[in-house]
């Protein structure tokens, strides 16, 4: 039996993935959770086979979610099951360590055979975002890879933050700031904040 926990934060949606998997004799979803901080208590307390998790829910982020649950040591497998497919989330949710990315547009049939490839410990992703994958790797073939807090400094820095600013928002001091900023700028081979910016947009990892 495969064990499922259920990330969603639309109850209705959570209804209707629990009617479809259940009625699957090898399928069991074990709990339901409104955001990815209830997912991350649930899957340490039910220890589930598979996460379903949606991709941007009110009061936790599902990439979050993932990165947490893959620091914290959990054996789940996490697959991102959402509307949105756009290059950033689909790249996003790999490199925190999904083991695919699914749309909500999929039958049952293609839901449940996902759900037990991934339990196989295949990577299962929806033909379109493999595509989108593969476009992307062809297209940077050696795209730089940011961590989270490089990633979020460099969002402030486009939204117009300075140092400081973005010190106080990310309740880190002003010296970090900086040295998060320096790698970022060893890594995508710049040496001022405008050029970070715009080669980070270039490679996809700034909306």
């Amino acid at each position: 039996m495969i064990r499922i926990l259920l990330a969603d934060d639309h109850p209705v949606v959570r209804e209707g993935l629990r009617a479809m998997l259940d009625a699957e004799p090898d399928l069991d979803v074990v709990a339901e959770a409104a955001n990815g901080p209830q997912a991350e208590a649930l899957a340490a307390r039910h220890a589930p086979d598979i996460v379903l998790m949606d991709l941007r829910m009110p009061g936790g982020d599902g990439v979050d979610a993932i990165v947490r649950m893959t620091a914290a040591g959990l054996r789940c497998r996490m697959i991102v099951l959402t509307t949105y497919e756009t290059d950033r989330d689909i790249l996003r949710a790999v490199e925190a360590g999904a083991a695919g990315y699914l749309l909500k547009d999929m039958s049952r049939a293609e839901l449940a055979d996902a759900v037990r490839a991934a339990a196989r410990g295949e990577t299962v992703l929806a033909p379109s975002v493999a595509a989108r994958l593969v476009d992307q790797l062809r297209t940077h073939p050696e795209r730089p890879r940011l961590s989270e807090r490089e990633t979020a400094v460099l969002r402030l820095v486009s939204d117009g933050c300075t140092n400081a600013e973005i010190g106080r928002r990310l309740h880190v001091a002003e010296s970090t700031v900086k040295t998060h900023l320096l790698r970022a700028f060893g890594k995508l081979g710049v040496d001022d904040r405008t050029a970070a910016v715009t080669s980070a947009m270039r490679f996809g990892l700034l909306d």
